[in-house]
């Protein structure tokens, strides 16, 4: 524990729905619902306005409907979350060599290390000029927790939601945590709290007060230790700049079961392809390929094969991939499919063989899409095509909820639903005003798919930040008990 609170702990608010509203003036104080809309998909994150209907992440996008009909119901644009997150990233990392991402929307950044902060004024400082930083530069708001450890920054973050600051004072620590669910320290997921409630310990201070013998008898030495500390308020886990990666995978869930072989098979081999883009993403590559498959009865198996030495060579991954789908049983149906790549490394050890045949096959396929075979079976020059038309046939395309798109007549605009061969967008921009709904056919040539515009049109320079910090903005003050707030 520091004897200041010079750890913070940023956490933007409901995030992905957050970005949508910034982006679509018409959802703005809607409720809003991110995720997979088909269904099986599942909540990603609802807007507060929807959060007060009861809808949460991770809820069944089916059951949400149900209780937020009215809700836009949006498929997430990954593009632009990515972009503003890089946004977020970049301020944090003005404040201090030690930032730790947690995810797109969530970091811990080390004041003392960068000298931004070695007291509770000076902290609260740099989180307030970091808040109106990250609304300048993005247009949307994060709540920040500032303490002396990692688990207390973060317990602030979420009281200082939304839109808010608060600083937990050294000293209050005990008190802070004694009256709160046990459920808010690491670890204590709902397994744990519901054998720690039935052994009559629903709150901090009653892990604390139970001793570290009872803990380690009811939930194993290592846990039981780790928590009786943080049940004292006890963390002294640093910042860590770099979070190695241990695995990278996908997975997808498909809205009807899959009993056809053969697509299963297909399937296993596109998730294989896609995993090795996120490895070559990352610059690493991975020694052992890893299946899961989630049959029709929710039962879930897992398959592993460890090859000679590291590759990210799609080929090596899709055959390992297809190998270990032979070995599972997928009669009745399967629902989900996965392929992962475990025991990375910074280099690769090919298999020449398949290196080889790889390179074999795409050029193979290069040729056939620039050399189209004449009736006469040979090989003819291929037209130059033109430059405004799609790749793919217009009829074909997909036109997700939310997405963007633009209109050679009327411009920018996103998807607000498609069906019967009809696809119904709102032309609008993130600064302008709530635009008019027009209806066109799916195959209409002159609506085409669009990259995300930047929620703020010339947000500020900030090449000298922190430098100077900004005046903080004014927000809600979430202050309860021995929490500090603006």
């Amino acid at each position: 524990m520091r004897p200041a609170p010079t750890i913070l702990h940023l956490d933007m608010d409901a995030f992905y729905a957050s970005a949508e509203q910034a982006a679509k003036p018409s959802l703005r104080g809607k409720a809003v619902v991110v995720g997979g809309l088909g269904p099986r998909g599942v909540v990603a994150t609802a807007s507060y306005e929807a959060r007060r209907l009861g809808v949460h992440s991770a809820m069944p996008t089916a059951q949400a409907r149900r209780l937020a009909p009215n809700a836009a119901y949006l498929v997430p644009r990954f593009s632009l979350y990515r972009t503003v997150s890089e946004q977020v990233m970049g301020l944090l990392g003005r404040l201090s060599p030690l930032v730790e991402p947690l995810s797109l929307d969530e970091a811990f950044v080390d004041l003392e290390a960068g000298g931004m902060a070695d007291d509770a004024a000076s902290a609260r400082a740099t989180g307030e000029g970091l808040r109106a930083a990250i609304h300048a530069v993005t247009g949307l708001s994060g709540s920040v927790g500032l303490a002396g450890s990692k688990m207390l920054a973060k317990i602030a973050s979420e009281q200082a939601k939304p839109d808010g600051l608060v600083l937990i004072e050294p000293g209050t620590e005990r008190d802070l945590l004694a009256p709160l669910s046990v459920r808010v320290l690491p670890g204590v997921g709902p397994a744990t709290g519901d054998h720690l409630r039935r052994a009559g310990m629903t709150t901090v201070h009653d892990l604390a007060e139970a001793g570290e013998a009872e803990l380690v008898r009811l939930v194993g030495k290592a846990h039981g230790h780790g928590l009786h500390r943080m049940a004292l308020g006890l963390d002294d886990r640093p910042v860590v700049a770099e979070r190695d990666a241990k695995s990278v995978s996908v997975e997808d869930t498909f809205d009807v079961d899959l009993h056809d072989r053969v697509r299963v098979r297909a399937e296993v081999e596109r998730l294989a392809v896609r995993c090795v883009e996120r490895l070559r993403a990352a610059d690493r590559s991975g020694r052992t390929v890893v299946l899961k498959v989630r049959r029709y009865d929710f039962s879930t198996l897992t398959r592993s094969e460890t090859l000679r030495g590291p590759t990210d060579d799609p080929t090596v991954v899709r055959e390992a991939a297809g190998r270990l789908l032979e070995s599972v049983d997928t009669t009745g149906g399967v629902r989900l499919l996965g392929v992962g790549v475990t025991g990375l490394a910074d280099f690769t050890q090919e298999d020449l063989f398949a290196q080889a045949a790889d390179a074999r096959e795409l050029a193979r396929r290069a040729v056939e899409e620039r050399e189209p075979a004449g009736e006469d079976g040979g090989r003819e020059s291929a037209p130059e095509p033109e430059p405004e038309e799609p790749s793919e046939p217009l009829a074909a395309r997909r036109w997700p909820a939310g997405h963007d798109v633009h209109h050679e007549a009327h411009g920018h605009g996103w998807v607000q639903g498609s069906g019967v061969g009809r696809v119904t967008v709102r032309f609008e921009q993130p600064w302008s005003a709530p635009g008019r709904v027009l209806t066109f056919r799916v195959d209409d040539p002159r609506l085409l798919p669009a990259d995300p515009l930047p929620l703020v049109r010339e947000p500020p320079d900030y090449s000298s930040w922190p430098a100077s910090l900004p005046k903080s903005r004014s927000g809600p003050d979430p202050a309860a008990g021995g929490l500090s707030s603006p």
